[in-house]
C-alpha cells in the first residue's frame, strides 16, 4: 500500500486547483465556507459549470463521456473542490444512478439519460426509503403492476432529499410478493412530472425543507424505463448503495470544516483553552485516520481490488466526524450559538449582545441538520452489522 502521491498526481492536483479557483463563483464559495443556505440555483449553477467542462461526471469512464480518471485523481478532484468552497455535487444523478445505468441499463437508456445527467440539466431524486422501510429497505411496499407496455405505480416514498426540485427519480418498487422480499424488487426510472406524482416537503429541525414525502397514485411508467430485469432491482440497489456510502464519508468536507472550527475557536477566545484544543486535536486525528482509510481504499482500487466491502466503515466514521465538528463549533460559540432563526441568518443579524458575530448564525442549523448523518444511507447500527459480517467474517 502506497499512500504517497506521485509527482504526476501532484501536478494533476495543481491543475484542478487552478481551474476550480478560476471558475468557482465566489458568491457560492462564500456561502459554502460560512455554512449559509445554498439555493437550487447555486447548486445547479456549479453543476452546469462542471458539466460544460465534462467534470460533473468526474467518476465516469471515457466511453460514457467522463474524463476517465483513476481513483486517486477522483479523490484529488473532490478534495480541491471541497477546500476551494465548492458545493458538494448533488450525487443522485452523476454519482448514484449514472453508474447503475452504465452497468445495467440498455444502450438506448444510456443514450437517453446520461447526457442530461452529465450536463447538469436534469435533476435526479432517489426513491428508496418508505414509512417503515428505512434501514429495512427490503420491506418496501410501493407497488408497480405491469399492464401492457407500462407499469402502474402506487405507494409512497419518504425522506426524498431535495425531491421538490426533482425532474426524474430512480425508484425501487415491488413487482412481486413471491419468495424473499429482496427478490421481488425492481428498479424504475420515473418522470416526476407524471400525473399522479405528489411531492410534499417536510420541514426539519433546522427550518429547511430538505426532504420530502412523495406519493404515487396510479402513475404510469413506460416499461422501457425499467433498468435491467424485473425483480432484480435489489442487486442494482446494492451496487448504488456502495457508491452512496463511500460518498457520505466526505473526508474532504471534514478537512475544510476543521479549519472553520479553528477559526471559530480563535474568534470566540477558546483557542487558548488547552482542554478545548485537545478536543480539536482528537478530531483532527480522527479526520487524518479517515483520510488514511480512504487512501487505502484508493490504493486497493488502483491495484484492481474491490474495496466496496468496507464502504460501510467509511460511512460510519465519516458521519460521526461530521456530527463531532458541528458539536465542537456549538461548544466554541457557547451561548452565542443561537437557536436557528432563518430570516435573521439570511440578513446577517446575530442579536444585539456583545460577542455576536455572523459566523455563529448557522451553527445551530448545521448541528441539527447533521444529526441525520448516522441514520441516512443505512443507519450506523446496521452498517456495523454489515461490516462485522463482510469484513470480520
Amino acid at each position: 500500500m502506497d499512500l504517497a502521491f506521485t509527482p504526476e498526481e501532484q501536478a494533476f492536483r495543481g491543475e484542478i486547483r487552478a481551474w476550480v479557483r478560476t471558475h468557482l463563483p465566489q458568491d457560492i464559495a462564500h456561502k459554502v465556507h460560512n455554512a449559509l443556505r445554498l439555493t437550487k440555483d447555486d447548486m445547479q449553477r456549479w453543476a452546469k459549470i462542471l458539466g460544460a467542462k465534462g467534470w460533473l461526471g468526474y467518476g465516469w469512464p471515457r466511453e460514457f463521456g467522463g474524463p476517465g480518471w483513476n481513483a486517486v485523481q477522483k479523490h484529488l478532484f473532490e478534495e480541491e473542490c471541497a477546500l476551494a468552497g465548492a458545493p458538494r455535487i448533488v450525487p443522485f444523478g452523476p454519482v448514484m444512478v449514472a453508474p447503475v445505468i452504465m452497468a445495467f441499463g440498455s444502450k438506448e437508456q444510456q443514450q437517453r439519460f446520461l447526457p442530461g445527467i452529465a450536463s447538469g440539466e436534469v435533476w435526479w431524486s432517489q426513491g428508496y426509503s418508505e414509512p417503515g422501510s428505512g434501514s429495512d429497505l427490503a420491506s418496501l411496499k410501493t407497488r408497480a403492476e405491469r399492464v401492457g407496455d407500462k407499469y402502474i405505480v402506487n405507494g409512497q416514498k419518504t425522506w426524498t432529499t431535495l425531491g421538490q426540485y426533482g425532474d426524474w427519480m430512480f425508484n425501487l418498487v415491488r413487482t412481486s410478493t413471491e419468495g424473499k422480499p429482496q427478490t421481488g424488487i425492481s428498479f424504475l426510472l420515473l418522470d416526476m412530472k407524471s400525473p399522479g406524482v405528489t411531492v410534499r416537503p417536510i420541514k426539519l429541525l433546522d427550518g429547511e425543507c430538505e426532504v420530502n414525502e412523495v406519493f404515487f397514485d396510479n402513475v404510469e411508467v413506460p416499461a422501457d424505463q425499467l433498468i435491467g430485469e424485473e425483480n432484480k432491482g435489489w442487486t442494482y440497489a446494492k451496487h448504488l448503495l456502495s457508491h452512496e456510502r463511500t460518498n457520505i464519508a466526505d473526508v474532504n468536507r471534514a478537512k475544510r470544516e476543521l479549519e472553520r472550527l479553528k477559526r471559530i475557536a480563535k474568534a470566540e477566545g477558546v483557542w487558548d483553552d488547552m482542554r478545548f484544543r485537545d478536543q480539536i486535536a482528537l478530531l483532527e486525528v480522527d479526520i487524518v485516520a479517515l483520510e488514511m482509510l480512504v487512501l487505502r481504499v484508493l490504493s486497493m482500487e488502483k491495484s484492481g481490488k474491490n474495496p466496496l466491502d468496507i464502504a460501510g466503515l467509511l460511512k460510519i466514521r465519516g458521519s460521526e466526524i461530521q456530527q463531532r465538528y458541528a458539536e465542537l463549533m456549538m461548544l466554541a460559540a457557547g451561548p452565542f450559538a443561537l437557536p436557528f432563526i432563518e430570516e435573521a441568518m439570511e440578513a446577517g443579524w446575530q442579536g444585539d449582545f456583545p460577542g455576536g458575530v455572523a459566523a455563529n448564525a448557522p451553527l445551530a442549523s448545521t448541528y441539527f441538520n447533521l444529526r441525520k448523518t448516522t441514520i441516512y444511507g443505512g443507519s450506523n447500527e446496521v452498517q456495523r452489522n454489515i461490516v462485522a459480517q463482510t469484513v470480520l467474517g
